[in-house]
């Protein structure tokens, strides 16, 4: 049985744990996962969605949460561990050189490389409408994203997908491609990345959810709404989220950034090009509320701009 170090965060990370556990070629010997962070309006003190299923399900596994993977004694309390593979999933962390040489690093990222290399690569392939996305097995070196390549796994992309959904389906791709690529690691012959072909995602930022209806088209906001559903989410300048929207084929009659029409329980709203279907709209600092009751509230009317 060959022992395995995991390094993982958030649930996409606990999908892959699990079928590791249910694997009897492998021991899973350390978790190591970011602090517990404040969260929530109480900020009270959250685990990581990975310790928190560990602990809910009464894993037996050591749980080791540094705040850098830089200082000696994390180094090592993870070369104490003895691993023949070191598996990484959307940890959160760049591991150092001292870590790389402790075993094979294998990361599980969510895109096919070299597209996407980054902190973002769900979100980036729903941005730019991609017809497929999927999970590329990588061997770590330094660099972002950089290592040679064990294996993928693929998926053709619904194009209404929406982000949670994709991270799910690409958690359990990634899930059995770590278990394949363990088992066959030895007879794999790695393939260097095509450096002609690198792109980059970003970090996303709130600030990236702000959209303009006068100088944006409503497929470009449909689409910013399912890569950024349900964080950031999207808004307008003026804190209006936009909570729940679909494409319209409403065509527009009032110039962009107007209600078009005032349907039973949705707004067609008018954009640079086309309409959206507005269902439900989220105030400053109030609940979620449908939107039909939120233009009456405010005594909005066709032809005025949603505020």
């Amino acid at each position: 049985m060959r022992k395995v170090v995991f390094m993982g965060t958030p649930d996409y990370a606990t999908c892959i744990l699990q079928e590791l556990l249910t694997c009897s070629d492998f021991e899973v010997v350390l978790l190591v996962t970011q602090p517990d962070k404040p969260a929530g309006r109480g900020q009270s003190l959250t685990p990581p969605h990975i310790k928190q299923w560990v602990l809910e399900n009464k894993i037996s596994i050591d749980i080791y949460q540094p705040t850098s993977l830089k200082i000696q004694e994390a180094q090592e309390r993870i070369a104490q561990a003895k691993a023949d593979f070191i598996v990484v999933a959307a940890y959160g962390q760049i591991l150092p050189l001292q870590i790389l040489q402790l075993a094979p690093c294998i990361n599980l990222h969510a895109s096919l490389l070299p597209k996407y290399r980054g902190a973002s690569p769900i979100q980036s392939a729903i941005l730019h409408n991609e017809t497929f996305s999927g999970v590329t097995a990588m061997l770590m070196q330094e660099g972002l994203d950089s290592g040679d390549m064990l294996g993928f796994s693929y998926v053709k992309l619904d194009p209404h997908v929406r982000v949670e959904t994709l991270f799910a389906t690409l958690a359990i791709c990634a899930a059995k491609l770590t278990v394949k690529t363990l088992k066959n690691f030895h007879n794999i012959e790695a393939l260097q990345q095509n450096k002609l072909a690198i792109s980059y995602a970003k970090k996303i930022q709130k600030t990236d959810g702000l959209v303009d209806l006068s100088n944006e088209k409503a497929c470009d906001i449909y689409t910013k709404f399912r890569a950024f559903d349900p964080w950031p989410g999207i808004f307008l300048s003026s804190g209006l989220k936009l909570k729940q929207i679909k494409p319209s084929h409403v065509k527009a009659k009032w110039s962009a950034g107007m209600i078009q029409e005032i349907c039973p329980t949705s707004l067609q709203l008018t954009c640079k090009e086309g309409c959206l279907e507005i269902i439900s709209v989220q105030p400053t600092s109030k609940k979620q509320m449908n939107s039909v009751d939120y233009a009456r509230g405010k005594r909005l009317e066709c032809g005025n701009p949603l505020v």
